[in-house]
């Protein structure tokens, strides 16, 4: 272990290998839950082998309403069992690389894993890239604390995890490569590059080899012509709607559940009722709807079928995580997207009737901006597009409608679905940008501990004995019970003392002199807080105390802006390869 560790601080070969190593562990755990899944599928719901659930028809209508419901039933009591005494909710990876230096348990995401995989197998409307993501960088962040890697090293092979599942899940290695970068390591960190991508092929090889899928055939799509940018920046624009409504609903939703006097472990049984009702009608809105995404790209459905689907499919995925059910949007909103696209180019024709030369090419199109819109990472959804199509043309147009939908939502709502997740619970990131380490440099671990402590009552002369000039720049008073009362800087000592040489008024004992008698620092402040504080009471060094007001240490705003710069420089250094001593 320790010959590892110096491979991998000494070279870049050694972050390389074990990017192929996690890589290796994403594909298996791609391969494993989607078997897992569909065994689920075609036991519960009765499927021919092999078949996809959002697109067989002819299932029997009580398996439709019985599997989610029941399956949400047993989803709540067994989420109860496993998660009755965990103190805080499981860290996702970009929660791991945002806030905690990629640091995951890996007990907590196979639990998430397997709560992800069972509501998708059940056919609550949830997409299993959560499972994927969970246990590939929990696998991942664990091989790393192994290792005892560096944080910067750390944070990118969790990225090399989540990326690595994307990548496998859809075959599409570019794609999970730039879903690392985007929305789990927050960068395009020139370093994190070949170890991301060692990572994405490695594990899409894995997946071919041990589950290949075959290549869907998609109709021929004529190039974009001047005359469809208009159309396509608009499906942008609808695309950003339709995904802020999708995460405004997940919220009314689960708001609703809580006010209500259901018990927790009963709302994924009502979640899966709902579904289930749904799916009477069409049983597109089951599960992630992986297969049914091509089925609808090619479809001939009519501009209602499609709009009424559209509504049912997002209805099924906000009730369904609303109620409790674990999984994510990701493979939802695709099909989301596909819906959108369709039903906007069959508006189109009603309207302008021969300006659609393919529907298809709308549905492309529409599958990447709404996933834009609700994960985030036009990149990573363009390059897709790409590798599903090899059309680069088409690519242009996806990436124009992304890039709409991408500006749209930042401007109308400012979230993606994750990250308003951690708003909703009082986490202030927009993305995977390492701003833990903010969080970690507390007051505590840079102030000074040996305090330059007077008696407030204590005469000029007395002070200024104990503490000559020179010895520091700063007193802290305190009362003589040991309480805090206040700062004195000695060059105010000094002066008052020399202009106290026969002034009947002159100040007897340094109470007089006192300043930021009400201002401290706690040991729990971070950085950012301390640096704020500063700034806002106009002091130089501040005094910390703890809750009794006792005092504990002493931080000057030197030092802290100091500190500050030089991890500021450290980041800077992960990002551009060139790490400062």
């Amino acid at each position: 272990m320790r010959s590892l560790r110096q491979l991998i601080r000494a070279s870049e070969i050694g972050i390389v290998l074990l990017a192929a190593l996690v890589g290796v562990a994403a594909g298996l755990a791609v391969v494993v839950m989607n078997a897992a899944t569909q065994a689920m599928h075609e036991f519960i719901f009765r499927i021919p082998l092999d078949a996809h659930l959002s697109i067989t028809s002819g299932m029997a209508p009580a398996l439709l309403l019985l599997g989610p419901t029941l399956g949400g039933l047993v989803f709540g009591v067994g989420s109860w069992l496993a998660t009755r005494r965990a103190t805080a909710p499981p860290v996702d990876p970009i929660e791991a690389n945002a806030l905690h230096g990629g640091r995951m348990s890996l007990k907590d995401s196979a639990i998430v894993a397997v709560q992800t995989m069972f509501s998708s197998g059940v056919g609550a409307s949830v997409g299993l890239e959560a499972g994927y993501t969970q246990a590939a960088s929990g696998a991942a962040s664990r091989i790393g604390q192994a290792v005892r890697l560096r944080r910067a090293d750390l944070r990118l092979l969790v990225g090399c995890g989540a990326g690595a599942a994307i990548g496998a899940a859809f075959n599409a290695p570019l794609m999970g490569a730039f879903y690392g970068f985007e929305l789990v390591l927050g960068t395009y960190a020139i370093p994190a590059f070949v170890p991301m991508m060692t990572a994405s092929f490695t594990a899409s090889l894995t997946r071919q080899i041990l589950q290949p899928t075959p290549v869907p055939v998609l109709p021929a799509l004529d190039p974009p012509t001047l005359g469809d940018w208009p159309a396509v920046l608009l499906l942008g624009l609808v695309c950003a709607l339709v995904g802020i409504a999708v995460m405004r609903g997940v919220t009314l939703v689960e708001s609703g559940f809580r006010r209500s006097a259901l018990p927790q472990v009963l709302r994924p049984a009502v979640g899966g009722l709902i579904v289930g009702a749904l799916a009477l009608w069409n049983p597109a809105v089951l599960s992630a709807g992986h297969g049914a995404v091509y089925h609808f790209i090619v479809s001939g459905d009519s501009f209602t079928v499609l709009g009424l689907l559209l509504v049912a499919k997002v209805v099924a995925s906000s009730v369904s995580i609303g109620s409790g059910f674990r999984g994510g949007l990701f493979f939802a909103s695709l099909l989301m997207g596909v819906l959108a696209g369709r039903a906007y180019g069959a508006g189109l024709d009603l309207v302008l009737p021969g300006l659609v030369a393919s529907h298809a090419f709308y549905a492309l199109i529409g599958m990447s901006a709404l996933a834009v819109a609700v994960v985030g990472g036009p990149m990573t959804m363009t390059l897709l597009a790409l590798e599903i199509t090899g059309d680069l043309k088409l690519t242009l147009a996806v990436l124009a409608a992304a890039a709409t939908a991408s500006l749209t939502t930042r401007r109308l709502f400012g979230f993606s679905f994750t990250t308003w997740r951690f708003h909703l619970r009082g986490e202030n990131i927009r993305g995977a940008h390492d701003v833990g380490w903010l969080r970690e440099l507390t007051v505590s671990s840079l102030m000074r501990r040996e305090v330059p402590l007077v008696d407030a009552d204590a005469p000029l002369a007395q002070a200024c004995r104990a503490y000559p000039p020179g010895s520091t720049p700063y007193l802290v008073a305190s009362e003589k019970s040991g309480f805090y009362a206040g700062m004195v800087s000695t060059t105010a000592l000094f002066e008052a003392e020399a202009e106290s040489d026969g002034k009947a008024d002159a100040p007897a004992t340094l109470r007089a002199l006192l300043t930021h008698a009400g201002e401290t620092l706690a040991p729990g402040m971070t950085l950012r807080d301390a640096l704020a504080t500063f700034s806002r009471v106009e002091a130089d060094a501040l005094a910390v105390v703890d809750a009794e007001r006792r005092i504990v240490g002493l931080l000057s705003e030197a030092h802290a802006v100091k500190r500050y710069s030089d991890e500021m420089a450290r980041r800077l250094g992960e990002i551009t390869g060139e790490p400062l001593d």
